[in-house]
């Protein structure tokens, strides 16, 4: 199960959003099995702009009352604002903020729909209900290659401290390298 806090960041404070002008990040989707068994698979994340603090604090208010489902229906009412390509396939990005952390930047984006159920020993698994969204998490650096992890198909809540945490279909994480932004 993923459960890293993906999406706590879009919690924090905002301190770069709405950003114009269009980002395209490439990178590197690596996943191994506990069997040993291993998939790798190009990247290209393009963003035409950021999402600002209110669209931010809207998706937040609904994951708190409704979770994925309310997450799901909110993103898919709202334009695209960019396009996650994992191999072959290309989905609509329909939350992307990005917040400073020195000279890096730290994104998280989101999908209104799964991207690929990675699972049960196959990339042809089958859906499974509540794994509605898909969630991104970059580190994004000025110079050289960043990090990132990727939750192509997950529920995602709130918490008791008030942290939005994700459970992703898959067991294995889905690991972001060589990350670099144009």
């Amino acid at each position: 199960m993923l459960s890293f806090c993906l999406m706590v960041l879009v919690c924090l404070a905002p301190v770069v959003s709405a950003q114009s002008g269009e980002t395209t990040i490439t990178a590197t989707a690596t996943v191994k099995t506990a069997a040993g068994a291993s998939a790798t698979a190009p990247v290209t994340i393009t963003i035409k702009r950021f999402s600002t603090d209110a669209e931010r604090n809207e998706l937040i208010a609904a994951i708190k009352s409704g979770g994925t489902a309310a997450a799901r229906d909110l993103l898919a009412k709202r334009e695209a604002i960019g396009t996650l390509a994992l191999g072959p396939k290309s989905t609509p990005i329909k939350f992307a903020f990005a917040r400073a952390m020195g000279a890096d930047r730290l994104i998280t984006a989101a999908t209104s729909e799964p991207v690929l159920f990675l699972g049960a020993g196959t990339s042809e698994a089958k859906p499974k209900a509540g794994y509605d969204v898909a969630l991104i998490l970059l580190q994004v650096p000025a110079s050289g290659t960043g990090t990132g992890e990727l939750s192509p198909a997950a529920k995602i809540k709130v918490d008791e401290q008030g942290a939005v945490v994700t459970e992703d279909y898959g067991a294995e994480v889905v690991r972001l390298t060589n990350i670099a932004g144009k």
